[in-house]
């Protein structure tokens, strides 16, 4: 049995208590109805239960390794704050991630910075919050970003970003592993490392595949993590010739861990991942851990968005099933053709305001479900069977926890959604839905002194 064959053969059942997915079928319809009534819609729900409950799947399939978790997945102070006392580092892809991971009581040694192109002023903060604790890892992809940090008289914690040369995930877009933005080039990765060792204290190595990698695209991920296993020997050989050996804490692999987003699609069996993983890095050499950085895998499943029906609009084509949440509130289908599973939570009412039969006991018929922006690409789906909706229904958008409020966007200067957390069945506002008001705060004059500088110029 192949790799992909092992990874793919898991069942929605498995782990008992602890499944290794949650479907948009699973999720308590009445529940998400009084929300919605609640709150009001478009609204994210974030389930942090089944955010804790990710994270002891990956403890448990990754008993030895660093597990970090990748912030931009969901930056959300509860969810961070989940992750944290659930035992992950935080994985942070820019200077604003590195705050808000300070914010939800990271320290130090559990901070992870990836500098991809780093902005001055990304590199100034991190500099700054290094000098306070020096025990942050700075993981750089370029020559030039060690000799900025050196320039800012950072000398601390660095780990060098390699470009294996293997890419794989859900989109092309999302594909880093063979694009040249990311990281080193395999063949000068030994020698940065070593240079970088020279002015830095260089504690490890790292290569990342992609986002999203499904049962199918193991054997990338496997061949990505035995280059690096080989590095890393490289690196550490005390009878290299003409090279010291390096004294390297990690090798980190990145993550990209898939989940299934179609109905029918096949779980990834963790267990059998973690074993090819560390199958195809072995043998690490002595004092040098593995690590890995999941990030959809620990929120993907444990969100959904609400939306409610406002139109419904038969036409000779299709029928155009308009929503009050669109592409702002929610990104991947039209940037990337994601698919995300959508079921119909009923209780609205038809045209003549009577009430409609039961979600139960509609027809399912094949829709459109479309937002409010004006953009063609402003659509959740096409020509999806769903049971068939009327004015008012609520739908619930699935596997919505990872980078949808994370890529969500004012265009069409649209406010964007709350979100709702949910601990131990205790419902809070994680995030107020924004004002009208909001959309113009940053516009309005700022106060500048004598020299005409802004508070944020000094």
């Amino acid at each position: 049995m192949s790799d992909a064959e092992a990874a793919a053969g898991a069942t929605d059942e498995a782990d008992g208590d602890n499944p290794p997915v949650r479907r948009v079928s699973d999720w308590d319809a009445g529940r998400l109805r009084g929300l919605a009534d609640a709150h009001g819609t478009p609204l994210y729900v974030q389930d942090l239960d089944r955010v804790r409950e990710n994270c002891e799947r990956l403890l448990a399939a990754f008993p030895d390794a660093d597990v970090r978790y990748a912030v931009k997945a969901h930056t959300g102070q509860a969810v961070l704050e989940t992750v944290r006392d659930a035992g992950l580092d935080a994985e942070c892809a820019s200077a604003g991630e590195v705050d808000r991971a300070l914010a939800a009581g990271f320290d130090g040694s559990r901070l992870h910075y990836t500098a991809v192109n780093p902005p001055a002023r990304d590199l100034n903060y991190v500099a700054g919050v290094a000098e306070a604790d020096p025990d942050l890892t700075v993981t750089v992809g370029a020559v030039d970003t060690l000799d900025r940090l050196a320039e800012r008289g950072y000398d601390g914690r660095v780990c060098v970003r390699v470009n294996p040369g293997v890419g794989a995930g859900h989109h092309e877009k999302v594909t880093t592993g063979g694009a040249a933005k990311f990281g080193v080039p395999y063949d000068r990765a030994a020698e940065v490392t070593r240079d970088a060792a020279e002015r830095f204290d260089a504690v490890g190595v790292h290569a990342h595949a992609g986002s999203g990698i499904d049962p199918d695209q193991l054997d990338s991920h496997r061949e990505l993590v035995a280059r690096m296993g080989d590095l890393a020997r490289e690196l550490t050989d005390p009878d290299a010739e003409g090279a010291a050996p390096l004294d390297l804490e990690y090798v980190d692999v990145g993550g990209g861990f898939g989940v299934p987003y179609e109905e029918d699609a096949p779980v990834l069996d963790l267990r059998a991942v973690a074993d090819a993983t560390r199958e195809a890095v072995a043998p690490l050499p002595e004092g040098v851990d593995l690590a890995i950085e999941p990030g959809r895998y620990v929120v993907a499943d444990a969100g959904v968005l609400l939306a409610r029906v406002n139109t419904v609009k038969p036409t000779p084509d299709e029928t155009v099933v308009g929503v009050d949440a669109g592409m702002t509130d929610l990104l991947r289908p039209a940037m990337y053709d994601a698919y995300h599973p959508i079921r119909n939570l009923g209780s609205g009412r038809g045209r003549e305001g009577g009430d409609a039969p039961p979600v139960g006991e509609r027809e399912a018929t094949p829709v459109t479900v479309a937002g409010p922006i004006c953009e063609t690409g402003d659509a959740f789906c096409e020509n999806r069977a769903l049971a068939e909706p009327v004015r008012g229904d609520l739908l619930a958008v699935g596997v919505a926890g990872a980078y949808g409020y994370e890529m969500a966007s004012q265009y069409n200067s649209r406010p964007r959604p709350a979100e709702v957390a949910l601990d131990d069945g205790t419902a809070t506002i994680a995030r107020r839905r924004e004002t009208l008001g909001d959309l113009t705060t940053v516009e309005r004059e700022i106060p500048r002194d004598r020299a005409g500088r802004s508070e944020g110029d000094r």
